[in-house]
């Protein structure tokens, strides 16, 4: 019985001692695994025992900083490195069976490593060795800018670890040639590529991976042959999901909008979790029943010169995104060009008839002196 109190005193007394290493050192390391988590989410690091009384539970990180306690039936998170705050727990109503794994949430860049549970029961003790490893891809986009007549693509995304934004051309062609930028933080780098687009029917790709969370993002931009319209005709203009480009279920956005040199300004979209439709351009119109069959081509109508210019059809959900652009040309129809004619010369018409209606009283004027001077100069002479 004295060899039993002597455990439980050491097992209790060495988080304050910093000394579970040297009284664990002659154990063999079992169960070793490497756990992948995501950042900001929840992950539980498994550790597992041979159940028995008296239990007593340490988690560490790094073989020093204290993650979490468990004795006398309790947790003691009275030494837990401040980090950990709010942040761990236990299965409690799993311990007598044998677990001992710790639910760590709201992951961070800086939790990555090696953590060690220490478990010792009244028969027996164990430790166990879980490498953590955070992973991260968020918000992959990719963009569509004008400046005057330069246009470019840019893709970015924040990602952990950093990883390379692979280029090509009309489906085969690698492209080298992009402008990257690379910032590092404490949490996940920012990562954004641009390419300028050259050719006026070229498509590109550029695809992002994050080997260690196995996890792939792709983007897709093309350009249509260009549409022309007469005044007050209306246009359609296509943009259909590929098939098997989204998995089933995966919610995605479709945003309709048109871009000008440095702007860009949105005239309708859609979301496939609420399946609610927002239109701003009055004259814009979606047919709801080709958007069930994932058809999300929109009709302009009444159209004016000054709809001339780019609109872009965007797609996009975590794992992929479609970019389709259009340029629209609109002409002044034969039947307006004839009533602008018509106009005109009305225009002329009416400015002529009134110069000359206020001219004809100092034409008459002049034409009186004239008369009288030359009355009167004949006269003389005679």
């Amino acid at each position: 019985m004295t060899a039993q109190v002597v455990l439980s005193i050491f097992l209790i007394l060495t988080p304050l001692l910093n000394g579970f290493e040297a009284f664990f050192s002659y154990l063999s390391s079992t169960n070793e695994q490497i756990i992948i988590g995501r950042f900001d989410e929840d992950i539980i690091l498994p550790c597992s025992f041979k159940s028995g009384p008296k239990v007593i539970i340490h988690w560490q990180n790094q073989g020093t900083n204290n993650v979490h306690s468990y004795y006398r039936g309790s947790d003691h998170l009275e030494r837990q490195d401040p980090r950990y705050t709010n942040r761990t727990s236990l299965f409690q109503s799993e311990i007598h069976n044998g677990n001992a794994s710790l639910s760590l949430r709201r992951l961070s860049l800086v939790d990555e490593g090696i953590y060690v549970c220490y478990v010792g029961t009244e028969f027996e003790k164990s430790k166990n060795i879980v490498v953590l490893k955070v992973g991260a891809f968020l918000m992959p986009v990719m963009k569509y800018e004008k400046r005057n007549t330069n246009s470019s693509l840019i893709c970015s995304i924040r990602i952990h670890p950093p990883s390379n934004i692979m280029w090509k051309m009309n489906n085969t062609t690698p492209v080298s040639e992009s402008n990257m930028e690379e910032i590092r933080s404490l949490g996940p780098s920012y990562i954004k590529s641009t390419l300028d687009i050259i050719g006026s029917h070229s498509s590109y790709e550029c695809a992002i991976e994050n080997s260690l969370l196995k996890q792939t993002w792709m983007g897709r931009w093309a350009r249509k042959d260009d549409l022309r319209r007469m005044q007050s005709e209306h246009v359609s203009l296509s943009c259909q999901l590929v098939n098997n480009s989204f998995p089933p279920n995966q919610d995605f956005r479709v945003t309709w909008s048109r871009v000008e040199s440095g702007t860009s300004s949105v005239l309708a979209y859609y979301l496939s979790s609420s399946q609610n439709i927002i239109i701003n351009e009055p004259r814009f119109s979606w047919n709801k029943e080709l958007i069930t069959q994932s058809d999300f081509s929109m009709n302009l109508t009444d159209l004016s010169l000054s709809d001339s210019g780019e609109y872009l059809c965007n797609i996009s959900s975590s794992k992929y995104t479609l970019l389709t652009i259009y340029a629209l040309h609109v002409e002044q129809s034969q039947g307006t060009a004839s009533w602008y004619i018509l106009l005109l010369m009305l225009v002329v018409f009416l400015v002529l008839a009134i110069f000359l209606i206020l001219s004809v009283p100092a034409i008459k004027c002049c034409l009186d002196r004239r008369l009288r001077h030359t009355y009167f100069g004949i006269g003389n002479i005679s």
